[in-house]
């Protein structure tokens, strides 16, 4: 890798970081009368507007190879959907209600200690890589997802770790981590296998969730919030989460490219701090001592965490 990659890399994962801090200030800004369920389903469209393109520049560049490629992705480009049919449905349909739950917990347990819930990504991360990809989890991956469920805990109690008095939208937002982790666990084989691209992955994906959350919508609320989708500035909130949500993907995916997942992870990681400086200034919310105690924790914990995985892949290449 030179430097000019891995700077780009770098630069990707910044923009990830920016769009991933300011997503929760983003749902939280909207108008009170747009519910969860609308405003997911008005999202993931324009998410799937806006890699519609960038599926189908893929599509074209894809016909420029050789078909006697092993390249699945490159020599038949929807190879990889039709085979992988089963799952893609299951992808649109999980998608689809992780979608309506992210909005749900942000309103629920605000911008702040949802951000901060959402970092339990990294620990379904390696229990859904252990139990479906049959991953290797260290005992130290073990002690700092204890650590960084603790640095959770802490935030969002405000130090009195009160379980029973714990915000309904946290334990939405650990809910909707875990689902997709799940899918994510998923898909990976189908990716390092390039049987399908990731840009052909989150279209399709957000084609179904659109679809899946339109035709549900319409058969419960049929008409009567028609005024919500066809108000001009309730679009500005619509296409302002479909693109955070939306480049965020694009930056990611992009960053991978270039970097390795253990550093992009570590770079996305202070995404609550960022989050926590917005929503203190833009939303009122109090950013407490807790807070940032619990902050501190869960970067410190996910950067262990990452760097054991990074270090557990290099020894397996190394022994292989």
């Amino acid at each position: 890798m030179n430097i000019k990659e891995y700077e780009k890399g770098i630069l990707y994962g910044l923009g990830a970081l920016i769009l991933i801090g300011f997503q929760p200030i983003i749902a939280n800004s909207r108008p009170s009368e747009i519910d969860a369920y609308l405003f997911a389903m008005m999202t993931v469209i324009y998410q799937a507007l806006i890699f519609f393109p960038l599926f189908l520049l893929e599509r074209r560049s894809s016909k420029n190879v050789h078909k006697k490629s092993k390249d699945y992705v490159r020599y038949n480009f929807l190879y990889g959907l039709r085979k992988n049919s089963k799952l893609i449905i299951y992808l649109g349909i999980n998608f689809a209600v992780a979608q309506i739950l992210f909005y749900v917990a942000f309103q629920f347990a605000g911008a702040i200690n949802a951000s901060l819930a959402q970092k339990t990504t990294v620990i379904f991360g390696l229990l859904f890589g252990f139990l479906i990809n049959h991953e290797k989890i260290s005992i130290t991956q073990i002690i700092f997802s204890i650590l960084l469920l603790f640095g959770v805990t802490l935030a969002v109690t405000n130090g009195s770790f009160n379980l029973l008095e714990f915000n309904v939208g946290v334990i939405v937002m650990i809910l909707t981590t875990s689902l997709w982790m799940i899918a994510h666990a998923l898909t990976k084989p189908v990716l390092e296998k390039k049987e399908i691209s990731s840009i052909q992955l989150v279209f399709i994906r957000n084609l179904l969730n659109g679809i899946i959350l339109t035709s549900t919508y319409f058969l419960f609320f049929p008409l009567e919030n028609i005024n919500l989708i066809l108000s001009p500035y309730n679009h500005i909130f619509y296409i302002l989460m479909g693109f955070a949500y939306g480049i965020d993907l694009f930056f990611w995916y992009h960053s991978l490219k270039y970097i390795d997942v253990s550093t992009a992870s570590i770079i996305i990681a202070p995404s609550p701090i960022l989050t926590s400086i917005i929503a203190t200034i833009f939303l009122g919310e109090i950013f407490t001592i807790f807070h940032l105690l619990g902050t501190i924790i869960i970067i410190f914990s996910i950067i262990i965490i990452v760097k054991e995985k990074h270090q557990d892949g290099m020894d397996n290449v190394k022994g292989s």
